[in-house]
């Protein structure tokens, strides 16, 4: 009988301690949002954005979802109650399964306002595009900025353009850095003084080859100097050639927008999260 009450003073504790461990775990769980019986891109749960705010980022989310078929849904909400965004992002998305089936081509911008953070979770099939040093980068240099001078609105409309200029490979970094005042014009006349002279060297060099009526005649190496020169300098005065090709297009054609709700997009943690 002295053993069985032992027993029971031992069990009594750890039974008492694993009640407690869930109850505290189902208390700090934050429950994702039931999906919307009809799919919106904006989800304002903290009450952040102005009715016509709201509206207009609707507008231009939906209008993109129709022409490209990728899914972009911002969503607010109060706080995070001790959740780790980037996760919680994540599961967000991959619960209302935004984007296109097969192709993963959803992304869910999430901002909690009490806890000041931000994080961009995107699906499988943008990852190629939108990549962890990118999203980070559009959220450091667009969003958090606009944010911090107190407007949530113009932090998301930038933002969700940045990702839009992404997926169609016209973005650039640092394009909200002021621009340093240079003018090129003295280093490019340096430059070309330096040219020719190296041009004359090499012709003196090369001098004493045959002669026709007192006139050096060109070799085919003085033409191809010549051109290789010139060509260099159109590039660097001019700007010529392409860029490379940028992150590509990741619309999969047209529809599949809004209009035909979440479908079923999957994600796997690919993003990045910030704070103001």
């Amino acid at each position: 009988m002295h053993s069985k009450i032992s027993v029971k003073k031992i069990q009594h504790p750890l039974i008492l301690l694993f009640l407690l461990l869930v109850s505290f775990t189902s208390f700090a769980q934050l429950n994702i949002p039931e999906k919307p019986s009809e799919e919106t891109s904006v989800y304002d749960g903290a009450s952040v954005l102005s009715t016509s705010e709201k509206n207009a980022l609707t507008q231009k989310l939906v209008r993109y979802a129709d022409t490209t078929s990728t899914q972009i849904v911002i969503a607010t909400i109060p706080t995070l109650n001790g959740e780790y965004i980037a996760t919680y992002a994540t599961e967000w998305a991959h619960k209302w399964g935004i984007g296109q089936k097969g192709k993963d081509n959803g992304l869910l911008i999430l901002l909690s306002k009490n806890d000041r953070e931000i994080s961009i979770a995107n699906g499988y099939g943008l990852e190629e595009y939108m990549t962890d040093a990118v999203t980070k980068t559009i959220i450091d240099q667009v969003i958090l900025p606009e944010f911090r001078s107190g407007s949530y609105y113009r932090g998301l409309d930038e933002g969700t353009t940045a990702i839009m200029q992404v997926l169609n490979g016209t973005f650039e970094a640092n394009r909200n850095q002021k621009n340093i005042d240079f003018n090129p014009f003295p280093l490019i006349i340096i430059f070309i003084i330096f040219i020719v002279i190296i041009i004359s060297v090499i012709k003196k060099n090369n001098g004493g080859g045959g002669s026709n009526g007192g006139r050096r005649s060109r070799t085919g190496s003085d033409t191809i100097l010549d051109a290789l020169i010139l060509s260099s300098l159109g590039r660097g005065m001019f700007g010529g050639g392409s860029s490379g090709g940028g992150f590509g297009s990741s619309g999969g054609g047209f529809g599949g927008g809004f209009g035909g709700g979440f479908g079923g997009g999957g994600f796997g943690g690919g993003g990045a999260s910030g704070s103001w």
